[in-house]
């Protein structure tokens, strides 16, 4: 069964790692795919072939969701494109991670900027056109260290607290239109990105996890899925960790 048939999405960072996990869930799950990219315009039509080959229409955007005008123009692009806008999943990230006695003003303001700043602009650009359709799902993409915090990781943190901070308080405001607004937490996931780090600091990661395992990006985007559609039709406000248990 297809759960987002006919339906469109935009996902920020998706050419690798989990927002690609997500962007190829979607379509195998029907959806029409709006993503956007800032790095590797390689990676971004390689993904975007990949996406039409699974049947769906699909598009790549060079778009930074911490600017507010470029969040504002891509939704103004992807509504032309596409015609209609139904899901929201706020992935694009950044960390730049060191003790707080070592961290510079702008670790601590670009990674607040990427991370929370680009959900409130994406989000609110996409508020007109959900409320036209008096539909909507937002997914915001936080993490477990949000809840708990993590040493060399206070901006990284911090933008992830205020990430489901801004989840709940949306979720409140637009639930009465039938936009619903949920955040996901992923535990220690195995990317491109985890994968450079040493197998000693890999392995105590997952001595700390119940099921003795990282989590894979296709393990995120099952539960992104499931939030975007109408399986998850009662459930608003949510912060759902992902991550084996490590959290608890």
């Amino acid at each position: 069964m297809k759960l987002l048939q006919d339906k469109v999405a935009i996902i920020t960072g998706a050419t690798r790692g989990i927002g690609r996990g997500i962007a190829l869930k979607f379509a195998e799950h029907g959806a029409s795919v709006a993503f956007t990219y800032m790095s590797s315009s390689a990676k971004a039509l390689e993904l975007e072939t990949e996406l039409k080959s699974m049947g769906v229409n699909a598009k790549g955007y060079h778009s930074d969701a911490a600017d507010y005008a470029s969040a504002e123009a891509l939704v103004n692009i992807v509504l032309a494109d596409f015609g209609t806008l139904h899901i929201v999943v706020n992935n694009a990230g950044i960390t730049k991670d060191g003790l707080l006695m070592r961290m510079s003003e702008e670790q601590f303001d670009s990674v607040i900027h990427t991370n929370l700043k680009s959900v409130f602009n994406l989000t609110k650009a996409a508020i007109k056109p959900m409320l036209k359709n008096r539909y909507g799902s937002f997914i915001n993409m936080s993490s477990v260290v949000g809840g708990s915090g993590n040493a060399g990781q206070a901006n990284y943190a911090a933008s992830k607290a205020g990430i489901e901070g801004f989840t709940k308080s949306v979720a409140q405001e637009l639930g009465s239109r039938n936009i619903r607004s949920n955040a996901i937490a992923p535990g220690f996931i195995e990317t491109e990105m985890t994968a450079e780090l040493g197998d000693g600091v890999k392995s105590k990661w997952i001595e700390g996890i119940p099921m003795k395992r990282g989590g894979t990006p296709e393990d995120v985007a099952n539960a992104v899925v499931f939030l975007a559609s109408e399986m998850s039709a009662y459930i608003n406000g949510q912060v759902l960790n992902v991550c084996g248990g490590m959290s608890t």
